[in-house]
């Protein structure tokens, strides 16, 4: 039975009680579950004793107060939701649990926050780096489970562990999607039955960088023409940004000489929606790859994949 705690309090005294070699997996949520934190709720279940999952639409992350009053808030269908994956804790505070006075202290990650949706969301990332933090300080998981479809947040995430000494592993999961690729998010069901059937072309464009690089081609510029053709001339589309970043620094390339990040950003009537694959050049030497993060990271991967079957 997956229990509802809503305070800091309670859940020191559930921490408490959790035995000590039990492994305690994370997956942060703002809620409005679907099959995307469907697949971080049971991957966290596959390799941890203990699975707790935060549902809290964190007020400081948005740039936009009508985005945040949007935001959809269906807390009973959540824990159902939970419950029928194995959840075993469900944190939702209220805000003035996790803000019991005015912040005064944040988390500023520098490099990976600069680009993309940090360009065009000021003070979106600082409100993410500083709850995700908090959430690390209140519930001490060993593992904290966060999706690739926000890959600028999965890095962001990761290089405010490294940089803080942060004793938990972060583990990225693959993007879900539906069947005509769209990848899952909350923000779907915002759209309507028209903005909805052009929402696949971000994946298609996306696929096209994606294959385009496959085969060799290395100029950026080149290989942004060819992908966003797929979204030009759809009217209910406008593009924020459609760019090519190295996995680690979230930094644009010039020039394509390694496995890059291809990621974009896009308004569907007024849905904004995010996506992003991983692009992989031909034919680069082994040792290049062994010396990109990417790589290493697919590595550990793989290892923690084998382990779980044995």
């Amino acid at each position: 039975m997956t229990a509802l705690v809503q305070s800091v309090a309670k859940w020191n005294n559930v921490a408490a009680g959790i035995r000590p070699e039990a492994v305690v997996g994370f997956v942060p949520t703002m809620g409005a579950l679907h099959r995307g934190h469907g697949a971080l709720l049971e991957e966290a279940r596959s390799r941890c004793s203990v699975v707790v999952a935060s549902i809290f639409v964190n007020p400081i992350q948005f740039d936009q107060k009508s985005d945040y009053d949007l935001y959809p808030r269906v807390l009973e269908d959540d824990v159902k939701f939970c419950t029928a994956r194995g959840v075993d804790y469900i944190f939702a505070p209220p805000d003035h649990e996790m803000y019991p006075e005015p912040q005064r202290v944040f988390v500023d990650v520098k490099e990976v926050t600069e680009h993309l949706c940090g360009r065009n969301r000021p003070g979106h990332f600082r409100g993410v780096a500083t709850v995700v933090l908090k959430l690390f300080q209140i519930l001490r998981p060993a593992l904290a489970f966060f999706g690739e479809k926000d890959y600028q947040q999965l890095a962001l995430v990761r290089r405010l562990v490294r940089d803080l000494n942060v004793p938990l592993q972060v583990v990225g999961v693959p993007t879900v999607r539906e069947s005509d690729g769209l990848a899952m998010s909350s923000r779907n069901r915002r759209m309507n039955l028209r903005e909805r059937a052009s929402a696949p072309c971000l994946y298609k464009a996306l696929l096209a960088a994606q294959q385009s690089i496959a085969r060799g081609e290395r100029n950026v510029v080149a290989i942004k023409e060819h992908a966003g053709q797929l979204l030009l001339g759809i009217t209910e589309i406008t593009i924020e940004y459609f760019e090519l970043v190295d996995p680690d620094t979230i930094r644009p390339v010039d020039v394509v000489a390694a496995p890059v990040r291809a990621a974009l950003a896009v308004w569907i009537g007024n849905t904004r929606l995010i996506d992003n694959v991983l692009c992989e050049p031909p034919a680069l030497p082994i040792e290049h790859h062994k010396n990109h993060p990417e790589f290493a990271r697919n590595q550990i991967k793989t290892v923690d994949h084998v382990s779980s079957t044995m």
